[in-house]
């Protein structure tokens, strides 16, 4: 057991996939897709496990298949990669189909995962802030951008490091213990939110329009009678147009905006809003 933990460390695990990190995504093509940045990852820890040219170059090739998940919550199919090739480097029977297998079968899951919680909830979250304090003034926002590599480079470091530490079992074990579901329904509703909080926030939206019934009494101001009921109920109204509309099927995101700054040209001009 000590030669075994001596061939490699859970610190040249987390090297590797920092390395991963940074260029998952150059030499990208249709053919390979991450293919080249994971491989090049994979280059120290195989050097230490294959001392032989032939041995080594076959790892390397058997590496630039086609490969593509979300990076940050995939590196935990780092670490079970370099677990499997550290026990194939000490003679187990696990042929190179078995690790292109594995990878392949793991690339889904992990990239529906991490696309749920890293891109779609907590990247819009943090540029959200940063853009809501740089709006402001505030020089903390730029700053603020930083967060997103920070907590992906520990979650991912940690995820790659429990991967090699558990082999295959730790997917199994990560997937079956309903704590991802408890997660992504978490970050969904912290993501529901924070993009109400923006909309709220952003979304700038009033009408000038009012009645006069008589001479000598007040004017019905419809803003005021609106705010009185809901405040904010316009905005929340146009938010909500655009929720719908971009609901529907094939939706053009440059017609929508178009179609938006049309609305807004002509409610100017008619003195609507």
């Amino acid at each position: 057991m000590a030669e075994e933990k001596n061939l490699i460390t859970e610190k040249d695990v987390k090297k590797s996939w920092l390395r991963y990190y940074f260029f998952a995504e150059t030499g990208i093509s249709y053919e390979r897709l991450q293919a080249l940045g994971f491989c090049m990852a994979l280059i120290p820890i195989l050097k230490k496990l294959y001392k032989k040219k032939e041995d080594f170059a076959a790892a390397l090739k058997r590496h630039m298949v086609f490969y593509n998940t979300e990076a940050v919550f995939g590196s935990v199919i780092n670490g079970i990669t370099i677990a499997m090739e550290e026990q194939k480097a000490k003679g187990a029977p696990i042929e190179d189909e078995t690790i292109t297998s594995v990878k392949s079968g793991l690339m889904g899951p992990m990239a529906g995962i991490g696309d749920s919680l890293d891109w779609a909830t907590l990247k819009p979250i943090i540029f959200a802030l940063g853009a809501t304090l740089s709006a402001q003034g505030n020089p903390i926002g730029c700053f603020v951008l930083l967060l997103l590599p920070i907590i992906q480079i520990v979650i991912g470091t940690n995820l790659a490091a429990l991967g090699y530490r558990k082999g295959r079992s730790s997917v199994r074990s990560i997937l079956g213990s309903g704590k991802i579901k408890q997660l992504l329904t978490a970050a969904s509703a912290l993501g529901i939110y924070m993009m109400g909080a923006l909309s709220s926030t952003y979304v700038s939206l009033s009408t000038p329009l009012k009645f006069s019934f008589g001479e000598g009494n007040e004017p019905y101001v419809i803003q005021n009678i609106l705010d009185g009921i809901v405040p904010g109920l316009l905005p929340l109204l146009a938010v909500l147009g655009v929720y719908w509309w971009l609901s529907k099927k094939n939706q053009n995101m440059v017609v929508i905006m178009l179609m938006i700054v049309a609305v807004s040209l002509a409610g100017a001009f008619l003195g609507i809003f």
